[in-house]
């Protein structure tokens, strides 16, 4: 059986699941080949409006495999470099998805499995959910999922959660920008699909544009330079296909195409 599985449904929304619950969807080499192969797939199909990154089982994800870990163990430094770039690859690729990525974190998600949720865009989590950047108990640092961390929690939160490696709670995850959305159990799915309506009923185009422009102008230096770059970005959406149609359905009160199924 797979350890990861993908669904599109007719809408164009795609379904990322780990699927190891008896191992607390921990994660080894062979799942992070699966989901690096499934992230390119659907960075490179169109069709796709909305990518979620979910799990089975009572845990999204317990972080590293222990029998993963045992074999690491016995790697000499240039075999450690290489299975870091894999994980590396992997989170790269999830955060670079031109579609909005979002992760349903159901229960626990440990070390590595706190990079998973950072890379998306956003995230929805059950009030029972907990979290912990736990790589410091075992004498190890969160490197490779580090970047993604940080941009989602801040640099200050970071130095704490690190260091300390201590457990907290969902609502905390929510205090820290971690997550989008808290939920209940019976409620979560309900969010969930809350983010994804509100996703489906803008322009496909413009939505890929506008997470694109986020990477594009966060943290740049606001020169002349940059500022033209911006005006250039929206004029060019203004006259493709995709704007004109938005403007024309807004001006003339009806439905754009890709809400009315035209």
């Amino acid at each position: 059986m797979d350890t990861v599985s993908t669904t599109i449904d007719e809408r164009g929304v795609a379904t990322v699941t780990l699927n190891r619950p008896d191992k607390h969807n921990a994660f080894d080499d062979v799942v992070i080949a699966e989901l690096r192969a499934a992230f390119d797939a659907l960075a490179a199909n169109d069709t796709v409006r909305v990518v979620v990154l979910a799990s089975e089982g009572k845990s999204f994800s317990a972080g590293a495999d222990l029998g993963w870990m045992k074999r690491m163990a016995a790697y000499d430094y240039s075999d450690n470099l290489a299975d870091a770039r894999l994980l590396a690859d992997m989170l790269k690729a999830l955060y670079d998805m031109p579609q909005p990525t979002i992760a349903r974190v159901q229960g626990a998600a440990f070390g590595g499995a706190v990079g998973l949720v950072s890379c998306c865009d956003m995230a929805v989590a059950s009030e029972r959910a907990s979290f912990s950047l736990s790589e410091a108990k075992i004498g190890l640092i969160p490197a490779t999922i580090s970047p993604y961390v940080i941009k989602a929690i801040g640099e200050r939160a970071a130095r704490r959660y690190f260091t300390t490696a201590e457990r907290f709670q969902a609502a905390q995850a929510l205090h820290l920008g971690l997550i989008s959305e808290l939920a209940s159990d019976n409620e979560l799915d309900n969010v969930l699909n809350s983010l994804i309506s509100a996703l489906l009923q803008n322009g496909p185009l413009a939505v890929r544009e506008a997470k694109k422009l986020v990477h594009d102008v966060a943290g740049q230096p606001i020169t002349p330079a940059f500022v033209e770059g911006t005006c250039e970005a929206i004029a060019r959406i203004r006259i493709s296909e995709e704007g004109q149609e938005g403007l024309g359905a807004f001006l003339n009160k009806r439905q754009p195409r890709w809400i009315a199924g035209e």
